[in-house]
């Protein structure tokens, strides 16, 4: 679908990205997430470089040591539920930094980046959320609801598909009927 269009980066990002820094305490950055309700944050140092990620994945692995007792407080913290005392003392503890617990080495794409590359690379590396650079600085972050709301809007304002496909001379719905139609099309004998 990205394929038919030139759409990019610039257009697919959010620009307004809550980011921490390495020495946030991890408490911070979950209110953070939280309040915000994303499910990932790009660390950036003093110089804004973007230096790793932190995701709700990261959290989680963060206590895989944990007993089973102590995981199904994670789950209850998710859900909104009271949590044991002894489990928030570990996230509020000063050194539970966001830096012991970020993922780094991460993917990240310019500007003009098509989002079909943008797409690709989010599968392909099986991750959620890409942050957009320009001359090393972060100004913005491509989400996979980013991606899905473009989809969307390309979608909006096309007519329903009927049963047995798309009349001639109409957008086709989806990947599946523009493929079938430009097969139609391609094929020998037939006049256009």
């Amino acid at each position: 679908m990205f394929d038919e269009t030139v759409v990019t980066a610039r257009e697919l990002m959010t620009r307004d990205v809550a980011v921490v820094h390495p020495d946030t305490s991890l408490m911070e950055a979950v209110r953070l997430m939280a309040q915000r309700g994303i499910s990932g944050l790009p660390v950036v140092d003093d110089a804004g470089t973007i230096v790793g990620m932190l995701t709700e994945g990261d959290l989680v692995r963060w206590h895989e040591g944990y007993s089973e007792k102590q995981a199904r407080w994670l789950d209850m913290l998710a859900e909104g539920g009271n949590i044991a005392p002894s489990f928030l003392a570990d996230i509020r503890d000063a050194r539970n930094k966001v830096k012991a617990v970020m993922s780094t080495g991460v993917v990240t794409v310019s500007e003009e980046t098509p989002a079909r590359e943008v797409a690709h690379l989010m599968t392909s590396k099986g991750i959620k959320r890409v942050p957009v650079l320009r001359d090393g600085r972060l100004v913005g972050i491509v989400a996979r609801a980013d991606l899905v709301r473009a989809l969307a809007e390309r979608f909006a304002g096309m007519p329903e598909v009927p049963e047995g496909g798309t009349p001639a001379g109409e957008a086709p719905a989806n990947v599946d009927e523009a493929l079938r139609r430009r097969r139609e099309e391609t094929l020998p004998g037939k006049k256009r």
